[in-house]
């Protein structure tokens, strides 16, 4: 990456001189990219792990869509290991992601824009951008956004280093929506059906859509035994 760009961003990031966070990565994105917020999704195989930070409530809407629904551009972008562009949301060339686009453009989403985050082979998650205007990026714009994934999953991979074996780093976990009752609850299922947690997350998904019920109250009820999933 350019040495004069990647000192312009973490000239930005380190501004203030009181360390970083997850909640300084996500809210320097829009002052360096230039849109309207960010947010930062952690992935674990096909299995989104939950938020790790947003700007602001709709880059969060954002978020918890996607993880609800397994779907948007944070998911693509890390299953493709790929940029993953939508600058146009309310008529894409290519319709698709049928459960995250309405709520999205109904807050106010015009475009959303997914960059993988990776380093070498290990990949962390996907880095997520939105404007209320549709268009692209420019290309300095898509080349900054490069460098903030990269800056933030170099970050992310040292922070969690230092962490205990079997937890998450501090740094990690302070600010982040990690969804531990969905977990959890998928344990439940995939333990209740003898399937893989992966198989049991969708079918939590499916039935919370079915239902038209919040995925964390579908938990809910499953971890109080309330609810056994058919």
């Amino acid at each position: 990456m350019p040495g004069d760009r990647l000192r312009r961003v973490l000239a930005v990031l380190s501004a203030g001189g009181d360390g970083w966070s997850s909640a300084r990565l996500c809210g320097a994105c829009p002052q360096i990219v230039g849109v309207s917020g960010a947010g930062v999704m952690l992935m674990s195989g096909d299995i989104p792990q939950g938020s790790l930070c947003a700007t602001d409530e709709v880059s969060q809407l954002i978020e918890d869509l996607q993880y609800t629904f397994g779907e948007g551009p944070c998911v693509d972008a890390y299953q493709q290991d790929q940029v993953v562009a939508e600058p146009d949301l309310a008529g894409p060339v290519t319709r698709r992601w049928p459960g995250f686009t309405p709520p999205a453009l109904a807050a106010g989403v015009r475009a959303v824009f997914g960059f993988p985050l990776r380093t070498g082979t290990v990949r962390l998650g996907a880095l997520n951008l939105y404007r209320n205007l549709p268009g692209p990026l420019t290309g300095d714009q898509h080349a900054d956004a490069l460098v903030v994934a990269d800056v933030a999953a170099r970050w992310g991979l040292e922070a969690q280093a230092g962490a205990p074996p079997g937890t998450v780093a501090e740094e990690l976990e302070a600010g982040a929506d990690f969804h531990f009752t969905v977990h959890n609850a998928a344990g439940i299922v995939s333990a209740q059906r003898d399937i893989s947690v992966t198989e049991a997350l969708i079918r939590l998904r499916a039935f919370s859509f079915s239902s038209d019920r919040p995925l964390a109250d579908v938990a809910q009820d499953v971890i109080a035994r309330t609810l056994r999933l058919p």
